[in-house]
């Protein structure tokens, strides 16, 4: 789940409904108040020179709104297949890819910073394709204020509390 756009006045999220928590909130209907905790952690810096979005699978929902954000910059999507590729309706223009095919294969050599989220595999791929690339990681944030270890992910060998840490980290380390 996660913020996808904000036109004013209003928060759109993309969630995909695959438990109880999910699917309650899929049935509310538009105009219908909820409460929200957040922020929580760190998101993207959008000071970059040259944005390059890069998501897998439901990690789009936050492309549209970083691409309105930073200019509507050349975007790389990939999916598990044509199916789950309607999403990239919320990206037009976005180049795209369908396994077994990667994204990672539209990832260019020459400099670009990557703004990525999607599977840890992706990401995992992505950070060794460009090691300065600010990734979202994906955990259930439980309390939302580091104490309860509940968001802890490995990355780069290190244990990292994602709802304080991340969930964007710019680096490994």
């Amino acid at each position: 789940m996660s913020l996808c756009q904000a036109p004013p006045g209003e928060l759109a999220f993309l969630i995909d409904p695959i438990g109880p928590g999910t699917r309650a909130l899929c049935a509310l209907q538009p105009g219908e108040a909820i409460r929200v905790l957040g922020p929580l952690g760190h998101g993207f810096d959008l000071d970059v020179e040259r944005p390059l979005l890069v998501a897998g699978g439901i990690g789009i929902a936050p492309m549209p709104y970083l691409a309105a954000a930073l200019g509507h910059p050349p975007a790389v999507l990939g999916f598990r297949t044509l199916h789950h590729a309607e999403g990239a309706r919320l990206l037009p223009g976005a180049e795209i890819v369908v396994e077994p095919r990667l994204v990672t294969e539209l990832i260019p050599d020459g400099p670009c910073d990557v703004l990525a989220c999607g599977p840890e595999a992706m990401l995992e791929a992505v950070r060794s394709r460009a090691p300065r690339a600010q990734l979202a990681w994906e955990a259930p944030m439980a309390c939302g204020y580091g104490a309860c270890f509940g968001c802890v992910v490995e990355v780069g060998g290190r244990y990292r509390r994602l709802c304080i840490d991340g969930p964007v980290l710019r680096e490994a380390a």
